[in-house]
């Protein structure tokens, strides 16, 4: 049955919507102590959820939230969110680097701006957040690390039409895949999760209209997969790029309709997938 996440600590990013709070939700039904780690700590304009809200949600549902304002670029900021979960819970067993930005436009279309929040928020952020992270889950039972990132993939499709994206994005592939040869001895497990179909979030918002959440599955698929890896031993499951059907199929899992946005539609396979 793997380990129960009852009363274990996880540091989850970007956590006040989308797939970051349905993962926290999954763990809170556990028993788990989460803290959300995000910048929206008050009502977005457009956007729905703040980290109050997912607290909120979190002790509602069994586990116990801790509410963190956090910018995952702000080295000094992450530090001091590491410490807070840590000494608040009393230990840090997971993380889960969950923060990302999108924008797919091409070389010359992209603001370097964007170029910057990227890369900042993709590959520092997820990079600062492990390493700030790694002395407590050196101290845990079953230490994680997952990382919400495609597996590496070198067709040029998917660079040809938005190179920075797929840049920054592999960029948190390439944390799971160098940290847990590095790590492997610490028994800390990093590995990296990703939709075989796109997930309807506000994400999709930043694609032109180009996917319909009529086409996509719901969060509570990559919540259920990644609940599945995290009670994993850390010490035999670690290195991989995880898709989430993939999982969950292992699991015995054999009806994925209940996760679809409109049950019957076709599906959007989701970027950085040949097959």
């Amino acid at each position: 049955m793997g380990y129960a996440l009852a009363d274990k600590t996880l540091l989850i990013t970007g956590a006040s919507r989308g797939i970051g709070r349905a993962i926290a939700l999954r763990a809170a039904r556990d028993g788990a102590n989460i803290a959300v780690a995000a910048k929206t700590y008050r009502k977005h304009p457009s956007l729905p959820g703040t980290i109050h809200s997912t607290v909120e949600e979190i002790n509602a549902a069994g586990g116990n939230g801790l509410a963190i304002r956090l910018d995952v670029r702000d080295e000094d900021a992450v530090e001091a969110a590491v410490g807070q979960a840590a000494s608040h819970f009393g230990a840090l067993d997971i993380l889960v680097n969950n923060a990302s930005a999108i924008m797919l436009k091409g070389t010359c279309e992209l603001p370097m701006k964007r170029y910057d929040l990227m890369f900042g928020v993709n590959v520092r952020g997820t990079y600062v957040m492990s390493r700030a992270c790694i002395p407590h889950l050196r101290k845990s039972a079953n230490p994680h690390v997952l990382n919400l990132a495609p597996p590496l993939n070198m067709n040029p499709v998917w660079f040809k039409d938005h190179v920075a994206y797929t840049m920054a994005k592999y960029g948190m592939s390439m944390c799971v895949l160098g940290m847990a040869e590095e790590f492997r001895d610490d028994g800390i497990a990093f590995n990296g999760l990703w939709p075989r179909t796109v997930i309807a979030t506000a994400a999709i918002n930043m694609l032109g209209g180009a996917v319909k959440p009529d086409n996509c599955r719901n969060e509570e698929i990559m919540a259920d997969a990644a609940h599945a890896i995290l009670r994993q031993d850390s010490r035999h499951c670690t290195g991989n790029f995880f898709l989430d059907e993939d999982v969950l199929r292992a699991t015995g899992v054999r009806g994925f309709e209940k996760y679809s946005v409109k049950p019957g539609e076709p599906l959007m396979k989701d970027l950085f997938l040949d097959i």
